[in-house]
């Protein structure tokens, strides 16, 4: 047997070997990282840029809305498009009907998805999945589909064009929706918690209020949040069920043919306005929410 002898130049190398590979996984990282970077910076400025755009055009002059280049900032700042808007005939009452409606699919959409969603996460029962890809296959079938039977239903009933009738529309089309994305926050919590309240003395009905309830407002506000966008931003349903008591954005459908560019940026910039403001104060809901999701 012969021994290997290292020499000092062996030696080294050796040595720096480590030293390469950890700067190779160092570099990767870093490139890794700086194109996530660069990826969500793109995808804000595709998001945002549009929505600059309209809130630029709305406190712009007519004038100013009409020029082009567009301007980054408005030059002068004035209110003149936005007071058009306000304005024009059928407004004011179209934006009051989206936030009565909006706010009623909320409550309807909520107080029905807490209980079934509440069912489907903690109750084995036969069919249960059946039940689930029942409640998600309603997404299936499309508006435009069941247009004719929707307004002959609801003249028969007398419920056409009526602000509540097109809530529990808007409630009936979210609420698939809003069931599977509370199932999933009631799936997420440990079912523990319910038994230790119960061995304290709680009943399964207080130990649900006292308990689980409270934990779960993070993913019940997110699924408030994504039923108050869609009913907001709906607009099929409006234009087909309502004729003198439309929503904002049948309003504003209505009018697009035959309106100027200032009506329709100042149009776009009140159709955001709710929705911001709406996830604006339940932001720490949806914060909480991403942090439990990620235990």
């Amino acid at each position: 047997m012969t021994d290997t002898v290292l020499t000092p130049a062996s030696s080294a190398s050796a040595a720096s070997a480590p030293n390469v590979s950890r700067r190779r996984a160092r570099f990767r990282h870093n490139l890794r990282r700086a194109s996530i970077y660069l990826l969500a910076v793109v995808l804000s400025f595709w998001i945002l840029l549009p929505i600059w755009l309209i809130v630029v055009m709305a406190f712009s002059t007519p004038d100013g809305v009409r020029a082009f280049p567009k301007p980054f900032f408005p030059s002068p700042v004035s209110t003149a498009t936005l007071q058009f808007f306000i304005n024009s005939e059928g407004i004011l009452r179209s934006t009051l009907n989206s936030v009565i409606v909006a706010v009623l699919a909320v409550i309807i959409s909520t107080a029905l998805a807490v209980p079934a969603g509440y069912a489907i996460a903690r109750f084995a029962f036969r069919g249960r999945d059946t039940v689930r890809l029942a409640i998600l296959s309603v997404r299936a079938f499309p508006i435009v589909v069941l247009a004719v039977p929707l307004a002959v239903v609801f003249l028969r009933l007398g419920l056409f064009d009526q602000v509540y009738s097109l809530a529990m529309m808007h409630a009936a089309l979210t609420l698939p929706t809003t069931i599977l994305v509370v199932a999933s926050v009631f799936m997420s919590l440990p079912y523990e918690l319910e038994e230790a309240a119960q061995v304290f003395g709680c009943t399964r009905l207080q130990a649900f209020w006292r308990v689980v309830l409270p934990l779960a407002v993070p993913g019940i506000a997110a699924s408030a949040v994504l039923t108050f966008v869609l009913s907001w931003n709906e607009v099929f349903a409006a234009i087909l069920l309502t004729i003198t008591n439309r929503t904002l954005p049948a309003q504003i459908l209505y009018s697009l043919d035959k309106s100027s560019d200032p009506f329709k940026f100042a149009g776009g910039f009140f159709m955001l306005i709710p929705s911001m403001i709406f996830i604006f104060f339940i932001r720490r809901y949806l914060f909480n929410l991403w942090g439990q999701l990620n235990k």
